[in-house]
């Protein structure tokens, strides 16, 4: 098990994420609109002006508003159970593709991540919609260096019996969806993924050695299409107050492609945000994700996993991979409010439950709960972006913090 860290070295790494973010351009976020923004609130730039005597420019979410694109250099720290603390430069460009006041927002992000166990993330993202949000290009691509443990598959796996491998990754998925009728779209895609170099770092006996090289081999190639239908009506993609968001993907992966062998896959995710209590600026948020395998056998890294979704951010409290199987259910609730009247600060407690199937059952495995609570540091004003620290509790002794730029979910 690695090593936990002093609280003392944790502060100093929320200090030095927050004034580095402060220091740029956080309007890359979103395209603020004057009427989304209330004279009181208050972002961690407001806190920095407030200290500086050069005077802030005044009506900033009008002059922010003309803008049509914005662009951001972000020098970060970041840190989950799975990387440890972790060096990130990101870049973000965001844009808009017409001036009507419902125009979706498009945007393109990459970043380079380096974390204390040798980890080397390298994303390149981009969201792009059209005029009168006709179109919808959906491109996400990965580059991985990967130290990371697995524990086996189920959700039974004993905490002290992980493994730790060594591999590297490509992602290459490519979706282009269009407008049926008002926040519902449907498109197709194309998915590529390939793992190689995989090893064990840790030494292991004759028969496991067999056993390994059986299960995962040295590399691994799944190739597919894409079947997507999308709805979302949230008006804040960025952090949601209301509305609905459910993404459907059915994904079968062809031997005549490229692909290892044949297989194919169903992700249903839905989610559903309240304002609650009514009228006011706090937010009862809920996530539902089916994650089946519906035929053939995927290559084990890519078997439904905790922390493998596609934004790593399912299992707060656990760390990333510890439980994996042909089948995942996940269910989480979270609850935000605001600390502060002026909207700097605001606090989340969560909850979440998930639940494997095995290599030989179909059957899932019992509930495996995790809980617990966090800060959010705002950002950016008009777009509401926040800087989430949580702490999460899980079964067995699991725990640890999980910070994120922007929402879980």
């Amino acid at each position: 098990m690695r090593k936990k860290k002093e609280i003392l070295l944790f502060v100093c790494f929320v200090y030095c994420s927050i004034y580095s973010i402060a220091q740029t351009d956080t309007t890359a976020f979103s395209l603020p609109t004057k009427d989304r923004l209330s004279v009181h609130e208050r972002d961690f730039s407001d806190v920095l002006h407030s200290f500086s005597k050069k005077e802030k420019h005044k009506d900033t979410a009008a002059n922010a508003a003309a803008k049509y694109y914005h662009t951001s250099l972000i020098p970060a720290v970041g840190y989950t159970l799975q990387t440890g603390f972790a060096g990130i430069l990101s870049a973000n460009l965001a844009f808009a593709n017409d001036n009507k006041p419902d125009t979706k927002l498009s945007s393109i992000t990459t970043s380079l991540t380096y974390s204390q166990y040798s980890q080397t993330i390298v994303p390149v993202l981009a969201d792009i919609w059209t005029k009168n949000n006709t179109y919808n290009f959906v491109s996400d691509n990965r580059f991985i260096a990967y130290p990371s443990d697995i524990y086996g598959l189920g959700g039974r796996t004993d905490p002290n019996k992980g493994l730790t491998i060594n591999f590297t990754g490509l992602k290459l998925h490519e979706t282009i969806l269009r407008s049926v009728r008002k926040n519902l779209y449907a498109g197709v895609g194309f998915y590529f993924d390939k793992f190689w170099g995989i090893k064990a770092l840790d030494s292991l006996k004759r028969r496991d050695n067999t056993r390994f090289t059986r299960e995962l081999g040295s590399s691994e190639t799944a190739v597919g299409v894409a079947l997507k239908l999308l709805f979302d009506s949230r008006l804040n993609q960025i952090n949601a107050t209301n509305g609905w968001y459910a993404n459907v993907v059915y994904r079968p992966n062809f031997k005549f492609l490229g692909s290892d062998t044949r297989w194919q896959s169903l992700l249903v995710d839905v989610r559903k945000y309240v304002t609650f209590p009514k009228n006011s600026r706090n937010t009862l948020a809920f996530w539902n994700l089916y994650w089946l395998t519906t035929a053939g056998t995927p290559p084990y890294l890519l078997l439904p996993s905790t922390g493998w979704d596609d934004q790593y951010n399912t299992g707060r409290g656990y760390i990333q991979g510890r439980f994996r199987g042909d089948n995942m259910y996940y269910f989480e609730t979270e609850y935000r409010y605001c600390i502060t009247r002026n909207g700097l600060l605001g606090g989340v407690v969560f909850a979440n439950v998930q639940k494997f199937s095995g290599e030989i059952s179909k059957q899932f495995s019992s509930f495996t709960p995790s809980y617990g609570l966090g800060l959010r540091i705002k950002l950016n004003k008009y777009s509401g972006a926040n800087l989430c620290i949580d702490y999460g509790f899980g079964k067995d002794g699991s725990k640890g913090f999980f910070v994120n730029l922007g929402e879980v979910f």
